[in-house]
């Protein structure tokens, strides 16, 4: 069905316009804590085309500016809200970059935004659910794909929300505070860890190629670098003479205090760990503010800037990938999907391979684009409980608490797909969202939620033929976008016309399906290994003032004992017998697996 307001259509701005509706915006206050939204480019889509009943599509590229009350309570949230600056009427500004694609005539659409969440800045819905080719700023066929979600009506969202993203053109940003106190700048303890593949001189503290941290004072004895050959086994400090925050350019040392260097130069497989001072944190919490805020101001503003009038976006459809959807798992558990003046933000939230994961995205000097991953980001803020989201009780640490009881009432929970690979359970802790925190019982979704399984897949949709990577065995070629796709339909049914989506599918301890790693009784398969390890998510202490204050004080955290996590089941083909099969899994002609044991010879 596809949905149509059926409004009388209303010009768009020409271009020519563009600055005079900025100055507009600038002396006339805008709801949702929405102040001004600056547009700075805005073209057709592929010089107007029209893409089945919704018609022809346009992009708008640019920044809005927000100000929020910090004393507000659904503010009190945000970390260090308290301790950012104030304009003259005593609000928090911020600025996001935004990127929109819609119909130009809005009453064709389906009265829907998507908002993807952006992976560390980038783009990713269009290959997602529209088949397309990647891009920063999509303008070619390939680039749009086969159109599903243009002929479909949707308008597409993307905001900037993390702060320290590469600077790279086309990535989305988010333009924060940093916090103060009253008696000058504050200092913190920040962890930077990393493995090499092969000998370098120096390393940035950053995760990958983001912005890190400088460190404040690069001769303080709080300065502490640390080798070791496993996440578990125990740290060597080396000795401080060996390294110093430089970088080699040239052959010559520069100082540098985002960057390492260690005499002789790093080595490949050890986690080399660096925790020294840093100070002036970012407001990171900002950035789901935005999302926030955002989403309220299209569904509830007068966003005359966009062509989109009060009632055009009747409900909101938050999506992430990966990252973005441990961003949305986050942004549930904190409690932004109620906006300032109390109503629900996102109508339907689908997170995609977030696992049971969370991140560093609400709490004093995170760096949102560290995960938990099995070769790197040893024990940042990811895998921690709770995990559900109905209220459990973790009887290892006496904590109680529940993904959706933490903060928000019933009224602002959204509908809910969560959707894993199989490569989720064995990489990203995914048993734990449906399992009680000791592993021995299942524990049933909350009403809003449905769990699905893409059984037999990796965390990224499969190509075909398949490719030599990292691991041992070609990479799965299992493409499971269809499934994606059709299940955005069935999310906005849901959310649209109550049309109740079909029951979870995932693997179950009652009905055997899920089981400890030792019990996988995995066939055995010429030329192919068996898993004898798994990833393992480990209860952290980040100190006594993480949960309430979002300050970390423990650098590196105290580790506690793992949490049980389970695999799903296989066949006597090595096939697993849960979640949603595809159909080259339900008349197989291979083995289809979630994991592929490593090659050494990758580095």
């Amino acid at each position: 069905m596809h949905r149509s307001h059926h409004r009388s259509a209303r010009l768009g701005f020409p271009g020519a316009l563009v600055a005079v509706v900025t100055m507009l915006l600038a002396v006339r206050p805008l709801s949702a804590r929405v102040v001004q939204v600056d547009v700075d480019d805005r073209r057709e889509v592929l010089d107007g085309k029209s893409f089945g009943r919704t018609g022809s599509y346009e992009v708008l590229v640019g920044t809005v500016h927000f100000a929020i009350d910090p004393e507000h309570p659904t503010n009190q949230i945000i970390t260090d809200v308290d301790k950012a600056p104030r304009n003259a009427q005593g609000s928090v500004e911020f600025s996001s970059d935004f990127y929109m694609v819609k119909p130009q005539d809005i009453s064709r659409g389906n009265g829907a935004v998507l908002f993807e969440i952006c992976n560390r800045g980038g783009k990713a819905m269009l290959p997602f659910l529209n088949f397309a080719d990647r891009s920063r700023d999509p303008r070619s066929e390939a680039e749009y794909g086969d159109g599903y979600l243009l002929r479909e009506g949707y308008v597409l969202l993307w905001l900037g929300w993390q702060f320290d993203v590469p600077q790279q053109e086309g990535l989305m940003r988010l333009m924060t505070q940093t916090a103060h106190d009253t008696d000058g700048p504050i200092e913190g303890l920040v962890r930077s860890d990393f493995v090499v593949r092969e000998p370098v001189p120096h390393h940035s503290l950053a995760d990958r190629n983001h912005i890190a941290y400088p460190a404040a004072d690069p001769t303080s004895a709080e300065n502490v670098m640390t080798v070791r050959e496993a996440r578990e086994t125990p740290r060597r400090t080396i000795d401080r003479d060996q390294w110093t925050f430089a970088r080699v350019e040239d052959g010559e040392l520069i100082p540098d205090a985002t960057q390492v260097h260690l005499r002789g130069a790093f080595q490949p497989g050890r986690i080399y760990e660096v925790v020294y001072a840093a100070q002036d944190p970012p407001l990171v919490g900002l950035g789901p503010a935005a999302v926030r805020d955002m989403t309220s101001y299209l569904k509830h503003g007068v966003a005359d800037d966009l062509s989109i009038a009060a009632g055009d976006i009747d409900r909101a459809h938050g999506f992430g990938i990966s990252q973005s959807g441990r961003f949305l798992r986050t942004f549930l558990y904190y409690g932004f999907n109620e906006d300032e003046e109390h109503r629900r933000v996102f109508d339907g939230i689908f997170a995609h391979v977030a696992g049971g994961g969370r991140g560093s995205f609400n709490h004093r000097f995170a760096q949102p684009s560290r995960d938990a991953h099995p070769f790197m980001n040893f024990l940042y803020p990811t895998d921690i409980f709770p995990f559900t989201g109905r209220e459990q009780v973790d009887q290892e640490t006496g904590l109680r608490d529940g993904l959706l009881t933490h903060r928000l009432k019933p009224q602002h929970w959204p509908k809910i797909f969560y959707t894993n690979s199989a490569y989720e359970y064995w990489g990203r802790a995914a048993s734990l969202i449906h399992t009680t925190v000791d592993g021995t019982k299942d524990v049933p979704p909350v009403d809003n939620v449905r769990i699905y399984m893409f059984a037999g897949t990796q965390h990224g949709p499969g190509r075909f033929p398949p490719q030599r990577t990292s691991g041992q065995q070609l990479s799965n070629p299992t493409d499971y976008r269809w499934l994606l796709r059709r299940l955005l339909r069935t999310m906005d049914d849901w959310v649209a016309d109550d049309v109740s989506p079909p029951d979870s599918r995932y693997p179950r301890l009652d009905e055997g399906t899920l089981v400890p790693l030792d019990s996988l009784g995995f066939p055995p398969l010429p030329g192919v290994g068996r898993p004898t390890r798994m990833h393992a998510a480990y209860r952290a202490d980040y100190g006594p003032t993480f949960y309430s204050h979002g300050v970390v004080t423990y650098q590196p955290p105290r580790i506690g004992a793992a949490f049980p996590t389970l695999v799903p089941a296989v066949d006597a083909d090595g096939n697993e017998r849960s979640g949603v099969r595809l159909p080259g899994h339900s008349v197989p002609l291979a083995t289809y697996t979630g994991w592929n044991l490593f090659n050494r010879e990758y580095g």
